[in-house]
């Protein structure tokens, strides 16, 4: 896949507790940074104290390619235990008209509404960060760059929906 091709990832999971219970807990930033490798922190910023269309929250990310670096991300869509999106529209000290990464959280209700299965996955934006940096670095490997970092996202999504599924079925 190339940068062009609009890379993104998207992962799903059965949860044996009801939407609202995940609800909870997606809707709360603080859950994704408890379960991914990759997102170590988070805190909602201007006085927001949790998810609005509009509100805005800052990331602190690592792994071993890319290092450490910051994001600041804006709530972009919010259905009550339906969908939780987010734009990422800052990576460490550039500001994006674009955004550079589009997140979300989709559940479904399945069998009798005991259950949930869970989306979350990403799309890469427009917006120039560090994958494109990287890329340009080395562009006859491009496809190779894409898919290590999608398979590493992939590692990264899995691990955070297999840890809201033990918290929402403990």
């Amino acid at each position: 896949m190339r940068l062009a091709d609009g890379p993104h990832v998207e992962c799903e999971i059965e949860i044996a507790a009801p939407p609202e219970r995940v609800w909870g807990l997606v809707s709360d930033i603080a859950t994704s940074a408890r379960h991914s490798p990759e997102l170590q922190e988070v805190e909602w910023l201007d006085g927001a104290e949790g998810p609005a269309v509009g509100a805005y929250f800052s990331g602190r990310n690592r792994n071993a390619g890319l290092g450490e670096w910051h994001t600041v991300s804006r709530v972009a869509a919010l259905e009550e235990q339906r969908t939780f999106r987010w734009e990422v529209v800052y990576y460490n000290d550039r500001s994006h008209g674009e955004p550079l990464a589009f997140w979300a959280y989709t559940l479904e209700p399945v069998t009798d509404g005991t259950g949930t299965r869970l989306q979350h996955g990403m799309r890469l934006g427009t917006a120039r960060g560090p994958l494109q940096d990287f890329v340009e670095k080395y562009p006859e490997q491009e496809e190779q760059i894409i898919d290590g970092r999608l398979a590493r996202l992939r590692t990264g999504i899995e691990t955070t929906l297999a840890g809201v599924k033990a918290e929402a079925e403990a």
